[in-house]
């Protein structure tokens, strides 16, 4: 296995890692490092998908007392059953547009004016929850969310399939701006991506099996291996910045990566690709 390739792989790991949770889309930047790495073939493709379930993997780990006492509880507790409820409403919509959508938002959405684009705007939507007055909260924990506050939350994350504008960020200020509170809507954006992630990221690697061969595992194992790593990291940190700070940081981080995005590809300074 070439060393170069296991650089970029290890690499684009640490992107995932640091981005599928914060709300300034892991799918944009895998896209353009991928672009800058010249990682941004077919193959490479199906690697950005499968690297997810390294970054899910992190964020089973930090979970792991709440999702093992809802799988022992289930069959018993209705708050347990509640709560998978909710996780599997709010996971249906993503599967639905996913399946009937994806393909053509692959061939004509993936690309650097639309990722450039959609990283700014999304930077507006979340300094105008950030800066919305005495919001009400309804739903101070993930327990106490209804079924339909689930679905409203679900059909938000479908705005993540437009690459740049981040699941999590559609999840936490979507849940925001239908009453949770910062926490509650953390929380279950971090709970929605299991079920979201790894049946992405299954589907990606069965359906585009024929591409891959045996050689190609050092490479997959590198990558989920990094995501895995920096993924548990972010998550860490995320839980403990959301208590005292707001998601302000991130959205001026969103406009400045936006704008670098349009000015490079615009002038040809950098030769982003799809």
């Amino acid at each position: 296995m070439d060393a170069v390739l296991l650089v970029k792989a290890a690499i684009m790991g640490i992107v995932e890692g640091l981005t599928e949770f914060l709300p300034i889309s892991s799918t944009g930047h895998l896209i353009l490092a991928g672009a800058l790495l010249g990682f941004d073939d077919e193959k490479a493709k199906v690697f950005d998908i499968a690297i997810q379930t390294g970054a899910i993997l992190a964020v089973i780990l930090v979970y792991w007392q709440k999702i093992r006492s809802t799988i022992v509880s289930l069959p018993s507790d209705r708050e347990a059953q509640r709560f998978a409820l909710n996780v599997v409403v709010a996971f249906i919509p993503a599967v639905v547009l996913g399946l009937l959508f994806g393909k053509a938002i692959k061939e004509h959405l993936f690309t650097p004016l639309v990722v450039g684009t959609t990283f700014i705007l999304g930077a507006f939507v979340i300094l105008w929850a950030e800066g919305r007055n005495h919001r009400p909260v309804r739903i101070q924990e993930v327990e106490d969310m209804r079924w339909t506050d689930a679905l409203k939350l679900g059909l938000v994350q479908c705005f993540a399939l437009v690459p740049g504008t981040s699941r999590s960020g559609a999840t936490i200020i979507g849940g925001m701006l239908l009453g949770l509170s910062r926490k509650a809507a953390t929380d279950f954006s971090f709970y929605l991506a299991i079920p979201t992630l790894i049946g992405a990221g299954a589907y990606s690697l069965y359906k585009e099996r024929g591409q891959l061969g045996a050689d190609d595992v050092p490479m997959f194992a590198v990558g989920l291996l990094f995501s895995f790593v920096s993924a548990w990291l972010c998550v860490r940190w995320l839980l403990r910045y959301i208590s005292t700070h707001d998601f302000k940081p991130f959205a001026w981080y969103r406009i400045a990566f936006g704008v670098i995005v349009l000015v490079t590809s615009w002038t040809g300074w950098v030769q982003w690709t799809a």
